[in-house]
């Protein structure tokens, strides 16, 4: 029968044995590094992350600089990494602690999930490992080491499942090494206890697992109700002087909002008004291979069309939205990875006219 009271001891003895111990953002835990750490590991593996962390904290140490930063330098750095709401409720909590809080990290949790991109669960995390305060966590790891240990059915995003989970994980959380507990149990979910073909042998757990009791670890926990997800298409055009493509800035929310990317239209039609009307000397559009690109809730094509021109026509000439950028001496600006791939694509040589 598995019970909270024989969890968190043995995940303990697991963590000092074998727990990670050394990543960057646990050598100096200040609120403001976990708090970085945590929210770049929102939907994000660690490997991943540990470069984009280290050049991120070279540039931006503490909190002031972040709040300080223009949000450009701040999309540029987090550019490759996606998710970029995360990078502006960063910015903008970087922002709100400078003005509400002196500069300080908020101690309260309540103050703390106050802030932008800042959940119950990540505020927990933040809290536990910079201050040692007792809080629950429950994220994505969280939740599948609980719902298998537990056996705990259904889909973890439905509001009852999620209800017990949360009872579960404040059973579960010691009120003492609360930190080294809360760094342990995401690294079991992210190490141990994963998605697919969990290492159950290895469990420091897994006497308890009523999933494994039952064989049934691979049921638990339940997936995500299937809907067909949504398909979006538009044409994107690369319009090409020399080896300068020209960006327009996103509306600061929707898709890459605040990044830079390049003119997007919903229909080939509306692409080549759109040249004729405002670029100079406009050469005819050649289309190129369409570029996917999966996000959470839907997939996209981009179907580019690249076009060779002397320049920017009058109504464009506003170089708060729009720039010339150079892919031999790029500007340190904000780019979505495909975009970034679509403009290499439009001086490759292959292209020139």
């Amino acid at each position: 029968m598995s019970t909270a009271a024989d969890f968190a001891p043995e995940l303990l003895r697991w963590y000092d044995s074998d727990g990670r111990k050394d990543l960057p953002w646990q050598r100096d835990r200040t609120p403001y590094r976990v708090w970085v750490s945590e929210i770049m590991l929102q939907q994000t593996q660690v490997g991943t992350v540990l470069g984009y962390y280290e050049r991120f904290m070279t540039r931006l140490p503490d909190v002031d600089r972040l709040a300080a930063a223009p949000l450009d330098e701040v999309l540029h750095l987090w550019s490759g990494l996606g998710y970029y709401a995360r990078a502006r409720n960063l910015h903008r909590a970087a922002q709100v602690i400078v003005a509400k809080h002196a500069g300080r990290f908020p101690t309260a949790l309540d103050d703390v999930m106050g802030l932008p991109g800042i959940g119950r669960s990540t505020a927990g995390a933040i809290l536990a490992l910079s201050r040692r305060e007792r809080h629950p966590i429950l994220d994505g790891n969280v939740k599948r080491v609980l719902a298998r240990y537990f056996a705990v059915a259904g889909f973890p995003g439905e509001p009852a499942v999620e209800r017990r989970l949360w009872e579960l994980a404040d059973a579960c959380t010691p009120h003492e090494r609360v930190d080294a507990y809360t760094q342990a149990i995401m690294d079991l979910g992210a190490t141990v206890c994963t998605r697919s073909n969990p290492a159950c042998l290895l469990c420091p757990v897994n006497a308890g697992c009523a999933a494994r009791a039952e064989g049934a670890e691979h049921q638990y926990p339940a997936p995500r109700p299937r809907k067909t997800r949504p398909q979006r298409e538009a044409w994107l055009v690369l319009a090409r002087r020399g080896t300068k493509v020209l960006i327009e800035k996103r509306p600061p929310t929707g898709i890459w909002g605040g990044l830079w990317a390049v003119p997007e239209f919903p229909t080939q039609a509306h692409a080549t008004q759109w040249c004729r009307e405002h670029l100079a000397s406009a050469s005819t559009g050649q289309a190129g291979d369409a570029l996917h690109h999966a996000f959470s809730h839907f997939d996209y094509e981009m179907k580019p069309i690249y076009v060779n021109c002397s320049g920017k026509a009058a109504a464009l000439r506003d170089d708060e939205r729009y720039r010339w950028y150079d892919t031999v001496a790029p500007a340190a600006v904000g780019l979505p990875k495909p975009i970034a791939t679509l403009l290499q694509r439009a001086v490759a040589p292959e292209r020139d006219p």
